[in-house]
């Protein structure tokens, strides 16, 4: 069996008195999809921006395709600038908020980074982006500014700038969580098809059911730690009563939603 393409030791990681992640592991192998659950404040979006260092680590190790780290600030070992600029050209992030810069292009926001990180050619840039934005149903919005785009064709684009970046590991926080739900579809579909692809990617969500029909494992996280994780299976057979609590209460708020969303529905016809 190879190596996996992350490793992450005892990650711990304090904002003030309140310590968040409290010593995580995990290893990722190439092309695995792993989903990351748990309530608001459980860890988990601190977790995933301490794999590129968006959050230091106040301890831990990592390694990452030939970059190894010990995080804390008196080792020999803690990364300099320079490691954590190619840690970051390697691992894509999405966020919830598409980060999208408004006086650009669709076009423009796609092969920024590529023109200016990867020294890429710009014509070649623009090549590249464009066969991208086909793929996700975009190429004719390429010279759209995003204020003239919905909700889900930002996030979309905001997936494309990340893949033109050529990355080995996707990361996605939550970005499905400021759409309106009509809009969420359009992100899953694209975000299924990287899956399908290979793309390794660990996701934070809490679209359960696209977790448990995409992911090859699962991850709930519960007050800074992994409190249990294993195959999709997980969600449909918990083990630990936290986790049953858990799923049990985003049902809950799923019905809730769809009763009020059909309620208002009602009133206005």
């Amino acid at each position: 069996m190879s190596d996996p393409l992350l490793k992450l030791r005892e990650i711990r990681k304090s904002f003030g008195d309140n310590e968040v992640l409290k010593g995580v592991s995990l290893e990722v192998a190439a092309g695995e999809v792993v989903s990351i659950i748990g309530a608001s404040g459980s860890g988990k979006s601190t977790f995933l921006r301490s794999i590129n260092a968006l959050e230091v680590p106040q301890s831990g190790f990592m390694e990452f395709e030939g970059l190894s780290f010990d995080f804390r600030p008196e080792s020999r070992l803690f990364p300099t600038p320079a490691q954590l600029q190619s840690l970051r050209a390697r691992v894509g992030m999405v966020f919830q908020s598409y980060n999208l810069w408004p006086h650009m292009t669709v076009l423009e926001n796609v092969t920024h980074a590529p023109i200016r990180l990867l020294k890429m050619p710009r014509a070649q840039a623009r090549e590249e982006a464009e066969v991208l934005l086909s793929r996700i149903g975009l190429y004719e919005k390429r010279h759209s500014y995003p204020a003239r785009l919905s909700g889900g064709q930002q996030q979309r684009v905001a997936i494309a700038r990340a893949l033109a970046m050529k990355p080995r590991l996707m990361l996605f926080d939550e970005v499905t969580s400021a759409l309106d739900p009509e809009l969420v579809h359009e992100v899953l579909v694209l975000m299924a098809s990287l899956a399908a692809d290979g793309m390794t990617m660990l996701l934070v969500t809490h679209e359960i059911a696209f977790a448990r029909d995409v992911s090859s494992r699962v991850l709930f996280f519960d007050k800074g730690v992994i409190a249990e994780e294993g195959s999709p299976e997980i969600l449909r057979n918990p083990e630990s009563e936290r986790l049953q609590q858990f799923l049990h209460r985003i049902l809950h708020d799923r019905v809730a939603h769809s009763v009020s969303k059909s309620s208002g529905e009602g009133a206005q016809a």
